[in-house]
């Protein structure tokens, strides 16, 4: 008898995963071809167009013939679930923040899929408040003996599963911590750390204000990208920490701006 197929491994991808997909090939390459993107995803050359077609409204890449080119600016914000390129990178950033985190005290993380990172490496042996936006990395630390974990409270955004708007801001006004580790949508030299979302973005000010030492974890897909809520400018970071594909022009470019960069 012949085994029944997998669902999972026969599931033709959602639209969010396509143009997750898609984009991250434009941050890796610069091009995406249409029909190597159609035969990967095992979707029809059509479905790509109409993917194609949907994310240039959305000012995010150009099209062109037989495929797309990026575009520099980012107003599309995938779901957290399928936030999954560039996993190494990020594990290997997460593990640097590690070298930043206080012996005793209090630290903040940002929502974001290299600060989940950080949080699944947070050692479990050490005395240190946790305060969050992030609903997913409040319920990954919850069962930690020696962690205390508080979350801002607020409304959850869906895209992000951040906490957001007014009850998010009153307790960030209350509090004071040691290391903030940030994320961004976007980071530009010129235009500062930048995210789609204006309530998200106003959270991340407040986050970044609220704390002795503000960090960024990127990956070197956000560089030289502009989103459209500025919520920082990169002299604000004491620290960013990135990885080693970033590009040698752009990370000369910060340090000679005296951004400290680190390279995981």
């Amino acid at each position: 008898m012949t085994p029944a197929a997998d669902p999972a491994a026969t599931r033709l991808p959602y639209p969010d995963e396509r143009r997750e997909l898609i984009l991250a090939k434009l941050r890796a390459e610069g091009r995406a071809d249409a029909t190597a993107v159609a035969a990967e995803l095992g979707v029809t050359n059509e479905t790509v167009r109409k993917d194609l077609v949907a994310l240039e409204q959305l000012g995010l890449l150009r099209r062109v013939h037989g495929g797309a080119v990026a575009a520099g600016r980012i107003s599309y914000e995938p779901p957290i679930s399928a936030r999954t390129d560039f996993a190494d990178e990020k594990a290997r950033i997460a593990r640097a923040a590690l070298h930043h985190l206080p012996t005793d005290g209090a630290i903040l993380l940002d929502a974001g899929s290299t600060t989940s990172k950080l949080a699944e490496l947070l050692p479990r042996d050490r005395v240190i408040r946790v305060y969050t936006n992030s609903l997913p990395i409040a319920m990954s630390l919850a069962d930690a003996p020696l962690l205390t974990v508080y979350t801002l409270g607020g409304r959850v955004r869906r895209d992000s599963a951040a906490e957001v708007d007014d009850w998010a801001a009153r307790s960030l006004a209350d509090i004071n911590v040691d290391v903030a580790f940030l994320s961004a949508t976007a980071v530009s030299l010129e235009r500062g750390l930048t995210t789609p979302d204006a309530s998200e973005a106003a959270v991340k000010r407040l986050m970044g204000a609220s704390a002795r030492r503000r960090i960024l974890l990127a990956d070197h897909s956000k560089f030289d990208r502009v989103s459209t809520c500025r919520h920082a400018e990169l002299s604000e970071m004491d620290v960013v920490i990135t990885d080693a594909s970033i590009e040698p022009k752009l990370l000369q470019s910060m340090r000679s701006s005296g951004v400290y960069v680190e390279i995981a």
